[in-house]
């Protein structure tokens, strides 16, 4: 078998700005970049990883191609969730169709099962019909309304979760 032409691993300092820009692409491709969105960019570091979230890097030669996060959530006495927020996933448009996408979903999924999460939860809008139609084959269902969580996005019309 072939070696892949691109590998996943963690997030470094340095990839702060490839991840940036990474999603400011498609989001200022389909939307409009948002207050969440500037907080999280500005410092993903602290934002994601520090609060006990991960961020992987999809790397071919030296160039980032894709990302995707995983975002821990805490509740009111700051006790984990069992939960996971599924966050900032993207692909570079010259790499799309290579797999990158769900390898990086298959990658965040693991993580999110070592973290010891019972699901993960994502936002994302119906537009975006090739990551919906990724989620939907990794297992991810759509929330009912009644189960729909608050979201800092007006662009968000479909959350979904995968149980584990």
């Amino acid at each position: 078998m072939p070696e892949p032409a691109f590998v996943i691993r963690p997030f470094q300092r340095d990839d702060a700005e490839a991840f940036a820009a990474l999603n400011r692409r498609w989001i200022n491709e389909f939307f409009n970049l948002e207050q969440e969105d500037l907080r999280v960019f500005a410092d993903p570091q602290n934002v994601i990883i520090a609060p006990g979230g991960y961020i992987a890097m999809a790397q071919m030669g030296d160039r980032a191609i894709g990302t995707g996060a995983l975002m821990a959530r805490h509740d009111m006495h700051n006790r984990p969730l069992q939960r996971v927020e599924l966050v900032k996933m993207a692909t570079a448009p010259d790499a799309q169709g290579m797999g990158v996408g769900g390898a990086l979903l298959d990658h965040l999924i693991a993580k999110a099962q070592s973290m010891g999460a019972a699901s993960i939860w994502l936002e994302t809008n119906d537009r975006l019909a090739a990551a919906t139609r990724l989620y939907k084959t990794k297992g991810f269902e759509a929330l009912s309304p009644k189960d729909q969580h608050p979201t800092p996005y007006s662009r968000c019309n479909l959350q979904m979760e995968l149980t584990f």
